[in-house]
């Protein structure tokens, strides 16, 4: 519970942080752009987290599989493949966010 409870506060200063550091008016970027922003980086950033945790349990467990069962490579690798789709759909997110910028 202690590292939820740091995690919110990291992610909370920095969503401020990036508010504070959105507008600039020599650039004629608005608040808007600036939550675009932050919100194509906060897709791609979550995203890699949950993915490093579900390939962190995918992991373990297909060492211990791959440890009895030599022959279940392929299906282990696919089970390991399918968390970075997630990662591709965020990037497509993202991409598109920051087409709307300016």
């Amino acid at each position: 519970m202690k590292k939820f409870g740091i995690t919110t506060i990291l992610i909370l200063v920095a969503s401020l942080l990036g508010l504070a550091f959105a507008q600039d008016a020599e650039t004629g970027r608005t608040l808007g752009d600036g939550l675009v922003a932050l919100g194509a980086g906060l897709t791609i950033g979550i995203a890699a987290i949950g993915v490093g945790l579900a390939q962190a349990a995918i992991g373990s467990a297909g060492a211990g599989t791959l440890a009895e069962r030599p022959e279940a490579f392929g299906q282990i690798l696919i089970y390991l493949v399918i968390p970075e789709t997630i990662i591709i759909f965020a990037f497509v997110i993202a991409f598109f966010l920051n087409g709307q910028i300016g």
